[in-house]
């Protein structure tokens, strides 16, 4: 796994304890071009995100902070999020039409199993929030 890390600016809106609520500005490559005023790609989209730090005491809500995660961090957040799902939807489809059952009924069986996966991901959300940890640069 890669040591590099992705950085991001940041304004802590709240403190809440020893967790920042910080938000930050997420734009596409395309949003800081001098004519995405005519273009309807450009994307532009604020977020937030919860940062534990140690000591809360050396910062204030408004302050600018960079915060920084590693960078194989986001890609087991897409894997997890997208191709995992893929993949639970291609393999049951191929082995549900092995099996001879209706295409639709196949495709409503294999969608339906992303239920219990993304249940999965719900009900053990904390224990991967702990792995997916920001720190403030």
């Amino acid at each position: 796994m890669s040591k590099s890390t992705v950085t991001h600016p940041g304004i802590i809106k709240s403190i809440s304890g020893n967790t920042l609520d910080i938000k930050i500005i997420v734009s596409s490559a395309c949003a800081s071009c001098k004519i995405k005023g005519v273009c309807t790609v450009s994307d532009v989209e604020e977020k937030g995100v919860l940062v534990k730090v140690k000591d809360s005491s050396q910062y204030k809500p408004g302050q600018n902070v960079t915060i920084e995660m590693k960078q194989s961090m986001g890609t087991w957040a897409v894997m997890l999020g997208y191709i995992f799902p893929f993949l639970v939807l291609l393999v049951s489809m191929i082995i549900f039409t092995a099996l001879k059952i209706d295409e639709g009924l196949a495709g409503i069986l294999s969608i339906s199993l992303l239920v219990p996966y993304y249940l999965i991901l719900y009900i053990t959300r904390n224990k991967l929030g702990d792995k997916f940890d920001y720190t403030i640069k």
